[in-house]
């Protein structure tokens, strides 16, 4: 990865923010976008402080026009583009008879549009290298999660998205990896939204029982490197993705208590 240009939507915080440590210390030049300036820069003084180089552009994914002006800013401050990691997501819990319509149209547009709109604009710069598009996606792609209704439509939608473009990338040599994680330490749970679109603001799961996002984003990293197509990660991630789960997967999710 020395040299390698890596884009990381989301890179400000949990597994963003990891990964943007992982490839960097193996020497990749990293751009990390978010919404948050302030997040945004604190991240970037961190990985400066282990002498990584990092761009930063302060961006909404769901806005096309944003992901536009980040490929722009990746080839105009370092030359080219080699790896595009589509990480940024947001959640919600709520159940469908309940949720605010709206609710989903926003994860919709987060979680499966702004994958969309990164991968095309930054999509000319990774033919040219022959380099990767990452999507990080989740368990909740293979399986529908009750009271995540929302997040697991945009994680379907995202993993087909992925598994045509890897189809069509084949003859050009890119890269295409679906890295599904399962229940990370993040603050994707805190920053959930309810039915009525506020954030739900603590986790309703034991956060220190999970997956650190240091190791998952080692674990993407070396799918990267050894060009993987799929990656799912988790004891609980890997028997979950089965057709038989869905007692156990509503019994496993029903410990967070009622919605």
């Amino acid at each position: 990865m020395q040299d390698k240009v890596v884009i990381i939507t989301g890179g400000s915080s949990g597994i963003g923010k990891a990964l943007a440590h992982e490839f960097g210390k193996k020497g990749a030049k990293i751009l990390i976008t978010g919404r948050r300036e302030q997040q945004l820069m604190a991240a970037a003084k961190e990985l400066r402080s282990q002498n990584i180089e990092v761009a930063t552009m302060v961006a909404d994914v769901s806005k096309e026009e944003d992901n536009r002006q980040m490929a722009q800013l990746a080839m105009d401050h370092f030359g080219g583009i080699d790896i595009l990691i589509n990480n940024a997501g947001i959640s919600m819990r709520a159940l469908f008879e309940e949720v605010d319509l709206e609710v989903i149209r926003k994860v919709m547009d987060i979680n499966f549009y702004g994958s969309i709109f990164a991968t095309k604009y930054c999509l000319p710069g990774i033919l040219e290298s022959q380099g990767s598009v990452v999507g990080i996606s989740s368990i909740a792609g293979y399986r529908g999660l009750p009271g995540r209704v929302g997040y697991s439509a945009s994680k379907f939608a995202l993993q087909g998205f992925l598994e045509s473009l890897r189809t069509e990338m084949l003859p050009k040599n890119v890269h295409v990896l679906t890295a599904c994680p399962g229940f990370t330490t993040s603050n994707i749970r805190e920053a959930s939204l309810t039915k009525d679109g506020n954030l739900q603001g603590t986790s309703p799961r034991d956060e220190q029982k999970m997956m650190r996002a240091e190791t998952c984003a080692a674990l993407i990293y070396d799918a990267v490197v050894r060009r993987k197509k799929h990656l799912i990660l988790t004891t609980q991630g890997k028997i979950t993705v089965p057709g038989y789960m869905d007692k156990i997967v509503y019994n496993h999710m029903a410990k967070e208590g009622p919605l």
